[in-house]
């Protein structure tokens, strides 16, 4: 028989077969992943350092102050001592701090009850409107948010001048001749209303554009089931609007109350805390205590107490705002 030859693969041509991997050590090339995971710390260090500048320095800062004996002569000699918790102490048994205090959550509730109020109507009205009323409306917000604070306060000084703002001259002409040379800003409730007016008057644009934003997210498809039940427009607001602009609604209130319980450049430029006390709020009072009575300490312990309420009633507005969530759920 003859023989059976074995069939092999024919062998490539010299120089055509696969590279060998080169057993010689090289210098080993850096990972991409590493790079890629320190550069976005990189971009980002600017902007940590200068919040951690700008922002827990000055904390932190004010801080230590209020837990010091510093006076105009620690200021310029230095060689503050410090005196633990006797600025709290002094601070907290003062009557007039918890007047303040008192006067601090009026202001900030009819702010903000104000501010959320109008700015939910306009945003409402907007979605409503034509593509030229809208325009026209949002315009209109736009500028008056972009006014400068100074400004506008300047122009409300001036409205409400005693001889020559216009208030007083259109109310004149209207009939009302007590208001001839009325001095508002020489009468407390008057001067705290005018403060409150133009802080809502600054505040409204922001919010009734955040809502009229939110607004627009809604589909049109619940609305129109909602008004072939014979649903009415308090009850579709109630039931399909506000549920779903509700995560918005909750974020603007609380930047509201934050921007209202510190409200203090309207205050200063206008009635720098006065007639009296009857616009001085919490941040006002801590100014007028260091730079009045020189006590830095007092006016930084003063601070502190504002930050700590602050975020105490956020504490338990966002506690509220999460049980109603979890309910829901």
């Amino acid at each position: 028989m003859p023989a059976v030859r074995e069939q092999t693969a024919p062998r490539p041509p010299l120089g055509t077969g696969p590279p060998r991997r080169s057993t010689i050590p090289g210098p080993r090339r850096p990972s991409k992943s590493t790079g890629r995971g320190i550069w976005p710390y990189v971009l980002i260090a600017p902007a940590v350092l200068g919040t951690l500048y700008l922002l827990v320095y000055p904390l932190v800062r004010a801080v230590v102050i209020s837990l010091q004996d510093f006076g105009l002569r620690q200021l310029i000699l230095g060689g503050a001592r410090f005196v633990g918790l006797k600025n709290y102490e002094t601070l907290l048994g003062d009557g007039r701090f918890w007047e303040v205090v008192r006067r601090t959550f009026l202001f900030m509730t009819i702010n903000v009850v104000l501010i959320m109020t109008l700015s939910t109507l306009v945003a409402l009205m907007i979605e409503r409107l034509g593509r030229f009323g809208r325009t026209a409306v949002l315009s209109a917000l736009v500028l008056s948010w972009a006014m400068p604070v100074i400004s506008a306060t300047t122009v409300f000084q001036w409205l409400f001048h005693s001889e020559f703002g216009i208030v007083n001259a259109v109310l004149t002409r209207l009939g009302f001749e007590s208001f001839d040379r009325y001095p508002w800003f020489a009468h407390g409730p008057a001067a705290f209303a005018i403060v409150v007016i133009l802080v809502v008057w600054q505040s409204v644009p922001f919010a009734a554009i955040t809502l009229y934003s939110a607004l627009t997210t809604v589909p049109t498809e619940l609305y129109e089931s909602a008004r072939l039940d014979g649903a009415s427009g308090p009850r579709i607001f109630r039931s399909i609007t506000f549920p779903m602009v509700r995560p918005i609604f909750m974020l603007v209130f609380s930047l509201e109350v934050i921007w209202t319980f510190k409200a203090f450049v309207q205050i200063w430029v206008m009635t720098n805390g006065g007639p009296g006390d009857a616009t001085t709020i919490l941040p006002v009072y801590a100014v007028q205590t260091a730079l009045s009575s020189q006590r830095y300490d007092l006016g930084s312990a003063a601070s502190m107490v504002t930050v700590v309420l602050m975020s105490g009633v956020l504490v338990f507005y966002f506690r509220q705002m999460f049980r109603q969530e979890d309910e829901l759920a």
